[in-house]
């Protein structure tokens, strides 16, 4: 088709989506396209602006490495990952469910750890936490032979993958619930974090005048034959950020409720002082049992990079 006018561009995009054989593929295309067209028409878009959306698209690809995912931060801080997940899972998102963000951070064969045992792999701050996770089916059972996959940023806030400090595998670990649906194992208290900046991502949010907070979390991957494979991220019910999460992650069935003893003998005799417990219960469903692809892949080579935290405005963004 020549294109006569502006409507006639939108048709002609559509003309050869049309001939896409896959369906799927087809209808996700002219929802895009359709979608986007409208989104340029509404906002009466300038060429520049087009220019440098485009130089924000290329550059958050650019910086995505080995250790490091800017597109999946991006489409964290617009609110496009929760949104996915939670249309995918319970009855499209009308009941509550456990499943979260699988967020930039998880890395494939975290070491097979005992029930029990500590995923803490070198000297990491932080108060001990005691977790006990129960995975249970729809109706309440419990889930045994699943394997779950935890990992989480350590008490200064870097994953393990960011920190040359920390050993490879830090704060990661594979488990197996035993026949009571349960897996148990020893960490540190995870602190809130603030997400990089130095990109695309950070461009956006300073622009809204938000902050660049996650409250603090441990995340849990849990994968087993015939069920829906589900990451999880357990919040901590004592972080300022809960309610104003960069990511949007939080729901309530995530909110995880950390119990502090004091002057009581911890589970392991080298604690002395303060200990925390924690227990949660994740459900899971029948479903697709496939793995997606690791976000990231390797533990950076470089410096550990700068903990830039940026304040929220009480008014938004003011230039």
């Amino acid at each position: 088709m020549i294109v006569e006018n502006q409507a006639d561009l939108t048709r002609a995009v559509l003309a050869e989506v049309e001939r896409t054989p896959d369906p799927r593929l087809r209808s996700l295309l002219t929802a895009a396209v359709q979608h986007l067209h409208a989104f340029v028409r509404e906002t009466q878009l300038t060429e520049a602006e087009f220019r440098q959306i485009c130089g924000l698209v290329a550059k958050a690809g650019q910086l995505t490495n080995a250790s490091h995912n800017e597109v999946v931060l991006a489409a964290g801080s617009l609110g496009v990952s929760a949104l996915v997940c939670l249309l995918n899972n319970r009855d499209g998102g009308h009941y509550e469910t456990t499943a979260n963000l699988m967020g930039p951070f998880w890395r494939k064969d975290a070491p097979v750890t005992p029930q029990g045992e500590s995923i803490v792999r070198s000297p990491t701050p932080g108060d001990a936490v005691f977790v006990t996770a129960w995975i249970r089916d729809a109706d309440g059972a419990p889930v045994a032979d699943a394997e779950v996959d935890v990992w989480q940023a350590s008490g200064e806030g870097y994953y393990e993958n960011q920190d040359p400090q920390q050993a490879n595998m830090n704060l990661r670990g594979k488990f197996r619930t035993g026949p009571d649906g349960c897996v148990r194992f020893r960490t540190v208290k995870p602190s809130g974090y603030p997400i990089p900046v130095a990109g695309p991502v950070g461009a956006l949010i300073r622009a809204q005048g938000r902050h660049n907070m996650r409250p603090a979390h441990i995340h849990f991957m849990i994968h087993k034959a015939g069920y829906k494979t589900q990451f999880s991220q357990l919040y901590s019910s004592d972080d300022p950020h809960l309610e104003t999460d960069v990511q949007f992650g939080v729901t309530r069935a995530l909110v995880g409720q950390y119990v502090a003893h004091e002057g009581e003998a911890a589970p392991a005799p080298d604690i002395h002082g303060r200990w925390y417990s924690l227990e949660h219960t994740f459900v899971i469903a029948p479903g697709d049992d496939s793995l997606p692809v690791p976000p990231i892949t390797a533990k950076t080579d470089g410096p550990r990079p700068p903990l830039v935290v940026l304040e929220r405005t009480p008014e938004g963004y003011k230039p």
